[in-house]
């Protein structure tokens, strides 16, 4: 676990003292959710992506009349926490929603910097909590509590490793990444770990970490570009590629250019520009020729929003429902809210074959779905084309 995240286990003590024991009992005439996101700071697109797409299913299950729970329809209310792209207001936001909202269960956060803390916290408090798109298995190891909608790291890498292989016939690979950030160091990992399997040991010929200031990468992408890689793989965040890219392509390096799902945001290109052209990246959702589901969602969420979703409004739709989905497989919601999370989580890990606007999932007793990954490449008019789906 990343040392930055200890921090939070004596705020945790302190606030559960300041907070005193929570209350048992729900209001029964509605269906309380949280959502703690990161709705401003340097990922808020991320945060403000989802929260569209989840407010976008709960307008649907609202105009039905709520969610139907044992014969009983319940309207939806959903609560927000803004954790700031931060840790502290992450973990003092969960604790707002599981203590003072008596929220049923918890979307998000997104990140896994901020998701694994905030899981420690839902698990410890039994309380159900999905992130949309935490891809770090740590975020749900021993945490029967906690779920995903997204698949896992070491999947994306792998994806990522026999993408490069496969599509640009590279032997040698190079990684450049934040060592001190939970998502782009795992992900790492686990593409160095895939690419090495399939080439031998040694094959990531330069695995260049650095300390979170990314403004000057100049030393990491000398030994790069010493190196002689066929491709270079990049497991940043979206907010992060454009002074990284300006960097890369300054030090001389013009071969191709890779990411994980980070790499997608609503603002990426207007940020980004030319620079992210013609690149690759692992998502979980590709607008362009979605069909069935995914296409009338897109249809549905351009009609309210007169935008098209990103993989981020996508999975804040598929990760509330899926909450919502296990909610209305009970007979009846408790009125006892450790009870009724309890009852929810149970049911989380039972779903299957559950057809979401970002693909079929299939949920394991761990948290972890199967689904497949979807290859995104940026076209020439700055588009997010999908350019291959594989399977787990």
């Amino acid at each position: 676990m990343n040392s930055r995240i200890s921090f939070f286990k004596p705020l945790f003590v302190l606030v559960m003292l300041l907070f005193g024991a929570i209350t048992t009992v729900q209001a029964s005439t509605e269906i309380v959710i949280g959502l703690n996101l990161s709705l401003s700071g340097a990922r808020e697109a991320a945060g403000i992506s989802t929260k569209m797409g989840a407010e976008l299913l709960k307008e649907e299950v609202n105009a039905e009349g709520g969610l139907e729970i044992g014969g009983t329809r319940y309207p939806l209310k959903f609560v927000y926490a803004d954790n700031n792209t931060g840790l502290e207001k992450a973990v003092s936001g969960a604790l707002q929603l599981i203590s003072k909202e008596k929220v049923l269960g918890i979307v998000g956060p997104n990140s896994s910097s901020r998701a694994i803390p905030v899981g420690g916290i839902a698990q410890s408090f039994k309380a159900p909590m999905i992130s949309p798109t935490s891809t770090n298995p740590k975020t749900t190891t021993n945490r029967p509590f906690v779920f995903r909608a997204c698949f896992l790291d070491d999947f994306q890498g792998e994806v990522m490793a026999r993408f490069a292989t496969k599509e640009f016939n590279a032997a040698r690979a190079a990684v450049l990444f934040d060592s001190e950030n939970a998502y782009p160091k795992g992900l790492a990992e686990f593409f160095k770990k895939s690419f090495e399997k399939e080439h031998g040991a040694g094959a990531v010929v330069a695995y260049e970490g650095f300390e979170s200031d990314y403004s000057d990468v100049s030393a990491n992408m000398k030994n790069i570009m010493a190196s002689e890689a066929d491709v270079l793989f990049l497991p940043q965040y979206s907010n992060e590629l454009p002074s990284i890219l300006k960097q890369i392509r300054a030090a001389g390096w013009d071969k191709p250019v890779m990411g994980g799902d980070a790499w997608e945001s609503s603002d990426l290109m207007e940020q980004c520009g030319d620079l992210c052209k013609g690149l690759y990246f692992s998502a979980h959702f590709g607008a362009l020729g979605a069909e069935g589901k995914a296409k009338a969602f897109i249809e549905r969420y351009k009609a309210k929003y007169n935008q098209l979703p990103d993989g981020y409004s996508a999975l804040g739709y598929d990760a509330a429902n899926l909450l919502l989905t296990a909610a209305a497989k009970l007979d009846h919601i408790d009125k006892n809210l450790f009870v009724a999370r309890q009852d929810v989580s149970k049911q989380l890990s039972t779903i299957k074959a559950y057809e979401g606007v970002s693909g079929t999932l299939n949920m394991n007793s761990s948290g972890d779905p199967s689904k497949s990954a979807v290859i995104i490449r940026i076209t020439e008019n700055g588009e997010f084309e999908s350019y291959a789906t594989v399977a787990p």
